[in-house]
């Protein structure tokens, strides 16, 4: 631990924008997997984080974190998009809230259409972010993701929510997570998101991941499945660049065997 201290303030935080940081923060802390920035204290508007000491990724580093990421997904979460336990929410993505409830969804398919795609599509079609053409597609491979035609056997996650590489820091000591949208969720969506945005060494966090709990086979297919969510975020708050891959992913799921 550093002893130093990193403050993040937003006075116009709607409520519980902070608290639900540090919920989810503690809640994956407790899954004894992927190292966690500690929280000092939190507020109203403000959380007090250990600052960290960063460094350059290390092969090696990225091969534990593959590893540690496959143990706190599986400590598990009582259901598909319940928020961290004990916390009654509510849950954010970025700036954006996300849909959480506490008796979860039981099938994966709906959840995710339901309250991890959708909102987000139709919030970026009513700013002009995403056309209606474009919009109907996402709106086709929700259908197919909501009937529960990609569904598996796989149990809910404890996933991060918002694992892009930003929220992924390198120190000394290894990978530490940060800034969560923590849920029970999907294991691959985690690890399609690193792969949205670029991580060091992905090849290696993989290579431990299914080394430390096997990934079923088509994993790299079913990716722009898993980006739906991100890409539908970023479509409603960053604009209209994101539509293109938005689609592309839509088509990718109903090219999905």
């Amino acid at each position: 631990m550093s002893g130093r201290v990193h403050t993040k303030r937003r006075p116009d935080a709607p409520a519980g924008f902070f608290e639900a940081e540090a919920a989810g923060l503690a809640w994956l802390a407790d899954a004894g997997g992927a190292a966690v920035v500690r929280v000092v204290s939190v507020e109203p508007g403000r959380i007090d984080l250990e600052a960290l000491e960063l460094t350059r990724p290390t092969e090696r580093h990225a091969r534990a974190f593959g590893a540690a990421l496959a143990a706190t997904h599986d400590a598990g979460a009582a259901a598909f998009g319940v928020p961290p336990k004990g916390y009654p929410g509510p849950t954010f993505i970025g700036n954006q809230e996300l849909p959480t409830r506490p008796e979860g969804w039981a099938e994966w398919g709906a959840f995710y259409a339901e309250a991890r795609v959708l909102p987000y599509a139709r919030r970026a079609a009513e700013r002009g972010h995403l056309g209606g053409a474009e919009l109907r597609l996402v709106e086709q491979a929700c259908e197919r993701i909501a009937v529960g035609d990609l569904d598996d056997d796989e149990p809910p996650a404890r996933i991060h929510g918002d694992l892009w590489n930003g929220n992924l820091q390198w120190t000394p000591d290894g990978a530490v997570l940060i800034d969560p949208a923590a849920s029970g969720g999907h294991r691959e969506t985690d690890l399609a998101m690193l792969a949205l945005f670029g991580c060091p060494f992905l090849a290696a966090v993989y290579a431990a991941y299914d080394e430390a709990h096997a990934l079923r086979p088509g994993f790299e297919e079913r990716i722009a499945l898993h980006q739906l969510h991100p890409l539908a975020v970023h479509a409603a708050s960053h604009g209209t660049s994101y539509a293109a891959p938005l689609v592309a992913a839509a088509q990718g799921v109903l090219d999905l065997p």
